[in-house]
């Protein structure tokens, strides 16, 4: 089994709940072992948009990633790719917040983990 299956890869989830409830992302996880995301719908990424990322996976369909972003808060998220669930905790020094979501496509539907 590959060690990070992820790598060259975007994957594209939506949360249910938290403070960004009803809003999706794309991650687009590079060859080199970074993360870029943007908000679904968005032309590219901003400039502060990329840092370095962190895979483990857990079972063959659930792994778990995890990114300290250049607002200061780390985002980790398990992925369940059988059922298409997700839980991200966002937190910093202040507060952690659990969110909860599924995986989507560019259209808003349920998707697997997109090739690059």
């Amino acid at each position: 089994m590959n060690a990070d299956p992820i790598k060259g890869k975007t994957v594209r989830w939506k949360y249910a709940d938290g403070p960004v409830k009803g809003m999706g992302f794309e991650h687009h996880f590079a060859n080199d072992g970074t993360v870029t995301w943007k908000e679904a719908g968005d032309a590219k990424p901003s400039a502060d948009s990329s840092a370095k990322y962190e895979f483990e996976r857990i079972t063959d369909d659930v792994y778990v990633v995890s990114y300290l972003a250049g607002s200061g808060y780390t985002l980790t998220t398990i992925v369940d790719e059988r059922t298409g669930k997700i839980v991200s905790v966002a937190s910093n020094e202040k507060e952690h917040v659990i969110q909860h979501g599924e995986l989507s496509d560019a259209a808003g539907g349920r998707s697997e983990v997109i090739p690059a």
